[in-house]
């Protein structure tokens, strides 16, 4: 992979922060609106789908819901043939997937709402390889964004101040910087530095922490591609699901909320596989056979920059993604979102484009209150869970979320005799449509009458 060259001039260039799923995205966005797009990453990128040491979490489950794999396949025409051919695993998520819900398990029953399970890393790698198709994209690596350029009065950024590999400060022009650096975002700090507040931050942390395993070969009873065993308020801190990837893998992961942490030694973590409300993880990996050691993981807070509240900020700069909002990962909601952020940037830009001319005078305002939008239902679903549990801190339930905690609980009773409702639960999870479709008259009706 061909470093990019440093741009001198920013007309028509733009610079993405951030190699990950959202600054890809966002960089395939920006290509139909620049001549020429620079991703600046800190590590060197891998020329196989392997981890990356900027992404400890890549060890993880990461899930790709149906909305974000719909989004993909908008920007990426053939992408899910694309995984299929790289041995990802197609997923029905009514067929293929057992679900102990809060309520009881879950019916299973062929459905439209499919997507391909694979690592992290397989998806990156697809991503930056389409990318890499396009001349106009570019990859500066080894290299890291250390503050941003601003005109004379700081009014614009005009582009960032970066290190290279070599330990050169270098000063790249670009005419729109995207922010895309995920959870460890700088931009706080670098508007800070030319004159600005940084935005209002609202932390919501349920102490939830993962511990993870690869296996190969469990045990031949398994007759799913994915199962969830859910924590359930307030009495079982305590879940696991399975869930399968290329090369034929799977992947393990524990779960426990308010600071129940699985443990990381093999005895520990099998004997907190039995313990959860199923023994049906246990059974599956008791005398599977691993691949990997076992990893961990716990910086899990949803944590939301309030971008779109800044009473000043400067033209040209944007931050999305992780970098903007990051969700509790156990909902599975960070990579769709990512991918709804980069489709808000897409509908802002053609706003903006008039002709042949280009002029950002605003953008930046109208896409953070568009994207504050846009994350406020995955905000709302995640934290509304996290906020089940006593130990959570960064608020209480009120009265109208607790409301909702009751009437969803009564939800997911009605699962196994309302199949029609379980399938609107599952398009709400994967962002095909809001939770408003859970209070549809019809639905009320059954909620009541089946869920007492």
């Amino acid at each position: 992979m061909n470093d990019s060259p440093i741009h001198v001039n920013g007309n028509d260039h733009a610079l993405v922060i951030g190699g990950s799923i959202a600054g890809l995205l966002a960089a395939r966005v920006l290509v139909d609106y620049f001549d020429r797009v620079t991703i600046v990453e800190r590590d060197r990128i891998p020329a196989q789908p392997i981890p990356r040491p900027g992404v400890p979490q890549s060890y993880q489950l990461h899930v790709l819901l149906s909305k974000g794999a719909q989004i993909l396949e908008k920007l990426f025409p053939g992408f899910a043939q694309d995984l299929a051919n790289a041995e990802a695993q197609k997923v029905d998520w009514a067929a293929d997937f057992r679900w102990l819900t809060p309520g009881g398990w879950s019916p299973r029953f062929v459905s439209e709402i499919i997507t391909y399970a694979c690592t992290r890393n397989l998806l990156e790698f697809q991503l930056r390889e389409r990318l890499l198709d396009d001349g106009r994209v570019k990859f500066c690596q080894g290299s890291q964004v250390t503050g941003l350029l601003a005109n004379s009065d700081n009014t614009v950024v005009t582009g960032v101040q970066l290190r290279d590999e070599n330990d050169r400060e270098i000063e790249v022009l670009a005419q729109l910087i995207v922010d895309a650096s995920g959870r460890n975002s700088k931009s706080p700090k670098w508007l800070q530095q030319i004159g600005y507040q940084p935005p209002q931050k609202t932390v919501v942390n349920a102490f939830l922490g993962y511990a993870t395993r690869w296996y190969q070969n469990l045990s031949s009873n398994v007759d799913y591609k994915v199962l969830y065993v859910m924590p359930k308020a307030p009495n079982y801190p305590r879940g696991g699901l399975i869930y399968p990837a290329e090369g034929d893998r799977w992947l393990v992961g524990l779960v426990g909320v308010g600071r129940d942490y699985p443990p990381t030694d093999e005895a520990g973590f099998k004997e907190f596989a039995r313990s959860l409300r199923t023994s049906e993880v246990y059974e599956a990996i008791k005398s599977a056979q691993p691949l990997s050691p076992i990893y961990s993981y716990q910086r899990t807070e949803n944590c939301w920059h309030h971008y779109e509240r800044m009473s000043r900020r400067p033209e040209n700069f944007i931050a999305l993604g992780d970098a903007v909002c990051a969700f509790n990962p156990v909902y599975g909601q960070g990579m769709t979102a990512a991918a709804l952020s980069a489709l808000t940037l897409d509908e802002c830009l053609q706003q903006h484009q008039t002709g042949s001319s280009k002029d950002l005078t605003g953008l930046a305002q109208r896409f953070q209150a568009k994207l504050a939008k846009v994350n406020s239902v995955p905000w709302l679903m995640a934290t509304n869970d996290d906020f089940r549990w006593s130990t959570t801190e960064g608020g209480k339930p009120n009265f109208m979320t607790r409301l909702l905690h009751s009437y969803l609980d009564k939800v997911s009773l009605t699962f196994s005799s309302s199949p029609e409702l379980y399938k609107v639960f599952l398009e709400v999870v994967h962002m095909l449509k809001t939770p408003n479709a859970f209070f549809q008259p019809r639905f009320l009706w059954e909620v009541f009458k089946l869920g007492r």
